[in-house]
């Protein structure tokens, strides 16, 4: 893979993750837990996580600005707004995500930390990489707070085929 190719996804992976430090959210009303009754916290958790990533997901690959820009914690839509279509963002146009897919969901430090493979292609040029998200809470909702390069390793598989339960 060309190196300019590489440093053009690296710096936009960058740009996106620069206030990853930020984790306040206040984006749209959520359901409320006693909507939920059967629902534990910690399965809500990692289905919101889901939710609000994978929305993300496909906001970029249709290069849906607005719908990308409303999973994100109101923390991060200053520099989202700045960097979203530049040359280097998520959205720029010569960007296409064709594949996109979830790899792991954990909780973590900040939040729920769900693990992503992302191919991005530039002309005839294509680049799979790992990125982390974190999503938070903030009061009853859910907001990616962070993005950042890397990930988690999808989480062992029992041998009756299902996941074991992650510790926090």
């Amino acid at each position: 893979m060309p190196t300019r190719f590489r440093r053009t996804v690296v710096t936009a992976v960058l740009l996106a993750i620069m206030p990853s430090a930020l984790v306040g959210c206040g984006l749209l009303g959520g359901e409320d837990e006693a909507e939920q009754p059967g629902r534990a916290p910690a399965e809500e958790a990692m289905t919101k996580a889901r939710e609000r990533v994978q929305a993300y997901l496909d906001a970029m690959a249709a290069k849906d600005v607005a719908a990308g820009r409303s999973q994100l914690c109101a923390a991060l839509h200053e520099a989202f707004d700045g960097a979203a279509t530049g040359p280097n963002g998520d959205f720029a146009d010569h960007f296409e995500v064709p594949r996109s897919e979830i790899v792991d969901i954990r909780p973590g430090e900040a939040g729920q930390e769900v693990s992503v493979s992302v191919t991005v292609t530039a002309g005839r040029r294509e680049a799979t990489r790992a990125l982390l998200f974190t999503v938070t809470r903030d009061g009853l909702d859910w907001c990616i707070s962070a993005e950042r390069p890397g990930g988690n390793s999808p989480a062992p598989v029992a041998p009756d085929g299902s996941a074991p339960a992650s510790t926090p």
